[in-house]
């Protein structure tokens, strides 16, 4: 179906990037790898066989160059808050979607904010967070309400077996730590709200094979950004494991370490959606393993039904509102397995 088409990974020589240029030659696409260093961008292309194009974020002629002929951009490279605007500006100059991986809370609102009216102008898309953290959880919710637009509370909580953070989580997470002053965020009454005191901790049900797990309540992710971009919901709630949550906080913490020829860490997760309306509840259960992995074919399967044309709108998108979410699930089925409403 790619028959070759050029797409243009920036960040591509990153931990995720480097699974989203192999989830993309798996499909037939031809990857253009692109980022700051350059050595490690001809390592990355004698390895792969793909083209190399270094480009800084900051130097939009490079840029331009990098996404040449290029079909759409995957940004792989956080921190967000500093890269995102670039890459985006750059698309727009040449006229293709944009996809990224952001997991910033405030980076994503920043694109929905900043670019929504120009990608509309451009009748292009931008889909930013299509990942593990903002783009799985937005497209489970939306399959769980089952067509309808409004709910009073959805709460996401993600059972990860550990957390072994890339560096550039670990990056990203000081710029958002920085950029918040330290202080935690929630969404609450329709709107993102900064906290100084600690979150609570609780108890939390999964489903089997996890249980009931003690969990962070109001660890905060992406899906408070993306879930009410379209969908009319006041009080969106994410929660994490506290084993994971203590992975994440500890700076002795590994990064992740292969456990597969592909690459994939061991890591397991388990994410579970529950939306209330009234008196009715929806629930929809994802599994998988490892949470840098499984971004790969979400964003690549995001990507490919943008240029297929597959897209439902234009302008800045988050992956539920764009994509026709239970057939999206679905086609994640060698990924992920799924629960969703009957």
């Amino acid at each position: 179906m790619a028959s070759g088409q050029q797409v243009a990974v920036y960040g591509a020589y990153g931990h995720t990037g480097r699974f989203v240029v192999a989830e993309l030659l798996e499909r037939g696409f031809s990857p253009v790898l692109s980022g700051r260093d350059a050595a490690e961008l001809e390592a990355l292309a004698r390895e792969t066989g793909a083209q190399a194009r270094p480009a800084s974020a900051d130097d939009a002629a490079a840029l331009d160059r990098a996404l040449a002929g290029a079909t759409a951009v995957v940004n792989c490279a956080g921190p967000f808050a500093v890269t995102a605007a670039l890459v985006i500006e750059a698309a727009l100059r040449a006229g293709i979607p944009y996809l990224d991986v952001a997991a910033e809370i405030e980076a994503n609102a920043d694109t929905f904010e900043r670019f929504a009216e120009r990608a509309l102008e451009a009748e292009t898309v931008v889909v930013p967070a299509m990942a593990f953290f903002g783009g799985l959880g937005d497209l489970l919710v939306t399959a769980a309400m089952g067509g309808r637009t409004a709910a009073d509370e959805v709460h996401v909580a993600y059972g990860l077996s550990s957390w072994h953070p890339t560096a550039g989580t670990r990056t990203a997470g000081a710029v958002s730590r920085q950029r918040r002053d330290g202080r935690r965020v929630v969404r609450t009454g329709g709107r993102l709200e900064y906290r100084a005191d600690a979150p609570p901790t609780l108890e939390w049900r999964f489903p089997a094979p996890l249980g009931p797990r003690t969990v962070i309540g109001e660890f905060t992710m992406a899906d408070v950004v993306t879930v009410p971009s379209h969908l009319s919901v006041p009080e969106v709630r994410t929660y994490m494991t506290a084993d994971a949550a203590r992975d994440i906080a500890s700076p002795r913490t590994p990064p992740p370490a292969a456990a597969d020829p592909s690459g994939r860490s061991d890591q397991t997760f388990l994410v579970d959606v529950v939306v209330r309306s009234g008196s009715e509840e929806w629930r929809a259960v994802a599994r998988g393993r490892d949470i840098y992995a499984v971004t790969a074919p979400l964003v690549v399967e995001a990507l490919e039904r943008v240029l297929t044309g597959r897209a439902e709108t234009y302008g800045v998108v988050s992956a539920g509102e764009a994509f026709d979410a239970p057939d999206f699930l679905r086609a994640l089925s060698a990924h992920l397995t799924v629960e969703l409403p009957s």
